[in-house]
């Protein structure tokens, strides 16, 4: 049942019949004209733009090339009227037999209602989390973990191979002080009283039972040791520990990547850096230069030197990059040229990155990186997520005692759980700052959205039970009756309905396309709600209730679109990682 592919594909064929008489050119470029449904619900189920975008090359008038689709279009059965309007929009408004039959099509599908062959099996990198391996995961992960996991659930839905990937920040000076962190509790471990936790030490308490792993493993060997032979022992024990944190913190939202790619692996035992480098200088995109001093206050560590810079400038960045450090290390910059260079040597045409709000000032450096290591058959999209604010019943909530500084996903995953933490990061676009309230989001009522879609998806199946104690013989999943069993469906407000189901095709593309998960949870509380105010119009008119004892034909109809209702709440809750309950208490 994807009406909006089905009225492209007829829509297409009427300008294909129109060229075939001469009416219009032979060869006309289709590419871009589009079926999508009106702005104005009240002029008709579907709307073209055919007539506009076919004018230029057909040479003639968009209301012309309108009213010879419109003829085209009328012949159709399912169409009950044609209308054009504006500069040459064509309207459609279709029969009720048509949505009818779409719904017969919904269920005959099942769960692979919705799914789409746009993807064709692209493969498509989406790197998500990636947090510095220093601690446990805070709430501002927590936003990206979910948004990177749903998009994922979102385009594996709309038929594109996708690989998650984590990026091990397993380099540089916070992990030297995370190892030093790490000894000092392991000299507390041992019995030492180490007083206060150091100033640019981490302070949290989650490096206790490292500490005391250390000391199990070691003894007191380490102490003997000087800091150059026990930081890297400690380095690498404490990364482990760390990552094993995280991917528990992981699960517990529900998250699996499928690639952990470790930093020093750039290094290491082959350097992938320096063959990056100079594969780009050998295409001239590396040089020796200067660069301007940054706008605004100079920060203390500018200096004006000679360096090593890569051509950012000529794939849309606002200055080139420096790729060398002063003490002749590698920027980070390098690291993730590299990076990404090993990611399109993986076969990822496609890649998406979910980066926190503070790394809006990476995007284009990261593009430009992405698109010089590919020579341009590459692309790189970036999604920023905004903060996260807690509350609790309006009042901030303070920082968690286990970390040391902030609140952790943990804690927010162990109070009201995950579906709730999964679908509530989704109620706002990823770009656009999301208030958490402990206390509204369990509450049971229309403006919690995800108790609203799954008390939904709860409800069709209490009615499933209630059916199956008036008719026994009924079994669900149901089969359904056909287009033909379906007539009892005629309310406006079960039409309403259908048209909702009817629009999910189309919301899964658009979305996928966008990167845009949100959207289906936007359309779920949509349809959620046209599900809830059909059950209330039942109890008003009792002959538009889903069970009726006397009349199995009207209940089987019903049953369908119930059943309808929830195979797509399944299955867009599915894709963004959240359970469908049957019974909710």
């Amino acid at each position: 049942m994807d009406v909006f592919g089905d009225f492209t594909g007829r829509v297409v064929g009427a300008v294909e019949a129109l060229s075939a008489e001469g009416i219009l050119p032979a060869g006309i470029d289709t590419s871009r004209v589009v079926v999508e449904p009106p702005r104005d619900p009240s002029h008709g189920d579907l709307a073209t733009n055919a007539a506009m975008v076919l004018a230029r090359d057909a040479k003639a008038k968009p209301r012309d090339i309108a009213e010879r689709l419109a003829e085209r279009l009328r012949a159709s059965g399912d169409v009950v009227s044609v209308d054009i309007a504006g500069p040459g929009f064509v309207n459609l408004t279709l029969s009720d037999d048509y949505w009818r039959a779409g719904l017969d099509a919904l269920v005959r599908a099942g769960g692979d209602y919705g799914r789409s062959g746009i993807g064709k099996g692209e493969p498509v990198n989406v790197e998500f989390v990636s947090a510095n391996p220093t601690g446990p995961m805070h709430v501002g992960h927590c936003r990206g973990a979910v948004f990177g996991d749903a998009l994922a659930g979102l385009l594996q839905f709309a038929g594109f191979d996708v690989t998650r990937e984590y990026y091990i920040n397993d380099a540089g000076s916070q992990i030297d002080t995370l190892a030093r962190s790490a000894f000092l509790r392991y000299r507390e471990a041992l019995g030492e009283d180490v007083g206060a936790i150091p100033e640019g030490l981490y302070p949290g308490d989650y490096l206790v039972p490292v500490g005391k792993a250390l000391s199990d493993k070691y003894g007191k060997g380490l102490l003997e040791k000087p800091e150059a032979e026990w930081l890297p022992l400690v380095r690498d024990f404490a990364i482990d520990a760390m990552m094993v944190m995280i991917r528990d913190d992981l699960a517990a939202l529900g998250i699996v990547h499928d690639v952990f790619y470790s930093e020093r692996s750039l290094s290491k035992p082959v350097d992938k850096i320096a063959a990056t480098i100079d594969d780009l200088r050998g295409r001239g995109l590396v040089y020796q230069g200067r660069l301007p001093p940054p706008k605004g206050q100079l920060p203390d560590d500018w200096e004006d030197r000679e360096q090593t810079l890569f051509r950012s400038t000529d794939f849309g960045d606002d200055v080139d990059r420096a790729l060398m450090k002063s003490d002749g290390s590698y920027t980070y910059f390098a690291s993730d040229i590299a990076y990404h260079r090993d990611k399109y040597e993986r076969g990822f045409l496609t890649m998406i990155n979910v980066l926190g709000a503070d790394h809006g000032g990476y995007v284009k450096r990261l593009q430009a990186a992405v698109k010089a290591v590919s020579d341009n058959k590459a692309s790189l999209d970036v999604k920023l997520c905004q903060l996260v604010k807690l509350f609790r019943g309006g009042q901030p909530v303070k920082m968690s005692k286990r970390a040391g500084e902030f609140v952790t996903l943990r804690d927010v995953v162990d109070e009201v759980g995950r579906d709730v933490v999964r679908f509530i990061m989704l109620t706002r676009k990823n770009d656009a700052p999301l208030d958490f309230d402990f206390e509204k989001v369990q509450e049971q009522s229309k403006d919690n959205p995800v108790f609203y879609v799954q008390y939904a998806h709860a409800r069709a199946h209490s009615v499933f039970r209630n059916a199956a104690e008036v008719y026994p013989d009924i079994a669900f999943p149901m089969e359904t009756p056909g287009p033909e069993g379906l007539s009892a469906l005629a309310d406006p407000f079960e039409l309403a309905l259908i048209k909702t189901l009817a629009t999910f095709p189309r919301v899964v593309e658009t979305a996928a396309l966008a990167h845009e998960p949100h959207r289906i949870a936007f359309y779920l509380y949509d349809l959620a709600s046209a599900f809830h105010g059909l059950w209330n119009r039942g109890k008003d008119l009792p002959q538009l209730r889903f069970i009726n004892a006397e009349d199995r034909a009207s209940t089987m109809a019903r049953l369908t679109l119930v059943q309808a209702v929830a195979l797509v709440i399944s299955s867009g809750l599915g894709m963004l990682g959240v359970e469908p309950l049957e019974e909710m208490r």
